[in-house]
């Protein structure tokens, strides 16, 4: 990879860029910019500064990648050190952030678009997830995101949910045992289901179960299960459900909820609504990189 390093050659490196390196070495990789060496070879090292422009209205978050694109590149983390203070802030369309200290140009060129690839995308989804909680928040209900990421992106997406201000609901299959409509159609209902998860041996693991009616509630409730999801329920059948609620039970919402929509189900008795369209769907910020010689 030109002007890299592999990631364990950087022992006093931040702990957390250096836990990013592993996956912003492959996506550099995807460039494919070895099938050219004589171009990459060629690139000037003379040092630029780097300006980041905020295109519209956003807030930032995904510059810790941004800093680990540079630094798979051979950039000292340190050029990067004061980006700290802007992760998760509010930004205004035409703003701008100036880099302090230069990097030459072939390693500015060489990581400018992957860089702003993952910061555009994390900031979108932030900016997004932010609308969502703003509205929950009055009502003191949580926005959740869901496993409907995008395949090798999923650290970055879940991690820009949580800038935004909401909540990650699992970060993979096993963090939560959740018990969905296959499983009961294939494990025996919800108590084989149950039983099944049950099984597991995992004592720490909480197990969810997705309801769709309220007679699957009440066999979820007949069997101590304390954590539900009502999925596609009309806000008049989850006042319902909350009618059936036991002390320490958690009631998530689900199902094709949109910033639109969540409005009705800010209903009391609800926990926290499960939204896939914050990390799927979010409206596109824009942001773009420019560099001057100095």
């Amino acid at each position: 990879m030109p002007h890299g390093k592999k990631s364990d050659n950087y022992p006093l490196m931040n702990f957390s860029i250096k836990a990013l390196l592993p996956q912003i070495e492959t996506w550099l990789i995807e460039d494919d910019l070895l099938k050219n060496y004589h171009y990459s070879k060629t690139l000037p090292d003379t040092s630029v500064q780097l300006s980041l422009k905020i295109k519209s209205p956003m807030i930032l978050s995904g510059l810790d990648y941004l800093t680990a694109t540079f630094v798979a590149l051979g950039i000292d983390d340190k050029k990067f050190s004061f980006l700290n203070e802007f992760e998760g802030k509010r930004f205004s369309a035409g703003s701008q952030i100036d880099f302090p200290e230069g990097i030459p140009f072939s390693a500015a060129v060489t990581g400018e678009r992957l860089a702003l690839n993952l910061v555009q995308h994390a900031s979108s989804i932030s900016t997004w997830t932010a609308e969502h909680v703003a509205l929950a928040a009055k009502s003191g209900i949580k926005i959740l995101d869901t496993r409907k990421t995008t395949p090798g992106m999923r650290s970055i997406e879940k991690y820009a949910v949580r800038v935004g201000g909401g909540f990650n609901h699992r970060l993979g299959q096993t963090d939560t045992w959740m018990i969905k409509d296959n499983h009961k159609t294939c494990l025996g209902g919800i108590k084989g289901a149950w039983d099944f998860f049950q099984s597991q041996g995992s004592f720490y693991n909480n197990t969810v179960v997705e309801i769709h009616d309220l007679n699957e509630l009440k066999v979820a409730i007949d069997l101590g299960i304390t954590q539900v999801m009502l999925d596609n329920f009309s806000p008049a059948d989850v006042k319902l459900a909350i009618e059936m609620k036991k002390p320490g039970m958690t009631f998530e919402v689900s199902g094709g909820l949109r910033l639109n929509t969540i409005k009705d189900y800010l209903i009391s008795g609800v926990d926290a609504l499960s939204i896939g369209s914050l990390t799927y769907s979010a409206p596109k910020v824009d942001v773009s990189l420019k560099y001057k010689p100095l």
